[in-house]
């Protein structure tokens, strides 16, 4: 395990802030007492706290261009039909995985392809989970083209404690499965979609894990066919 950049500052300054005031109490404190002990303790407790927020741990990814493979940590909470305006333009389907202050807070791109659109959108901070705050809540939308033709788009929300979302998507770069696509501090929800004819692996309540659990496979697009005319 290691601690994602994004977090290192932080966890190091806290540290620093930590001993600062423990040698602080030290030099002025002669008598020490329950509450002092019980501070210290609190201190270091949330410490620790914030350190696993940032946390990385070593995985085995999987690695698999017929499949999507879960971008974030989390729980599945919710599977539908939408109608997607902003990059697919279309009716597709929403999967979405609300991460709790226990995941791991990297997210990873599902499959390979080409950054085709990437937007960061202001909005407010609700509930993760509230259905609407996939479009009323800060976001960044990133659009991927599959190598196949086929688009999908990654939605990272912020949260209400989740209000730093950091994305690392270039429109024309080329990107591969199961790599960082970004980190959303404190956590928060991610959501992908993708289009209607995908078969999903997972359902509703299911824990996944970004870069290790498989949720849809990969389907070609129904070919259209032209209709015929009787004479």
């Amino acid at each position: 395990m290691y601690f994602h950049k994004e977090g290192r500052k932080l966890i190091l300054g806290m540290l620093m802030v930590i001993l600062v005031i423990y040698a602080a109490m030290i030099f002025f404190v002669q008598h020490w007492n329950f509450f002092h002990y019980f501070f210290i303790t609190l201190l270091l407790v949330l410490w620790v706290l914030v350190s696993l927020f940032f946390r990385i741990p070593r995985r085995i990814f999987t690695n698999d261009d017929q499949r999507l493979i879960a971008p974030a940590d989390g729980v599945i909470v919710t599977i539908e039909e939408a109608e997607e305006k902003e990059y697919i333009k279309g009716e597709c389907t929403q999967i979405s995985i609300f991460m709790n202050g226990t995941d791991v807070h990297v997210n990873r791109y599902p499959c390979d392809g080409t950054i085709e659109y990437y937007k960061f959108h202001r909005g407010n901070y609700f509930v993760a989970s509230y259905p609407k705050s996939s479009v009323l809540n800060e976001r960044t939308s990133v659009g991927l083209l599959l190598p196949d033709g086929q688009k999908i788009m990654i939605r990272q929300i912020a949260g209400t404690m989740a209000r730093r979302i950091v994305c690392y998507a270039r429109v024309g770069e080329k990107v591969k499965q199961n790599q960082e696509m970004g980190f959303i501090k404190f956590g928060s929800r991610i959501d992908l979609f993708v289009p209607k004819h995908f078969l999903f692996e997972v359902n509703v309540e299911d824990v996944v894990k970004n870069a290790v659990t498989p949720v849809c496979s990969i389907v070609p697009a129904p070919v259209e066919t032209a209709p015929t005319q009787s004479e």
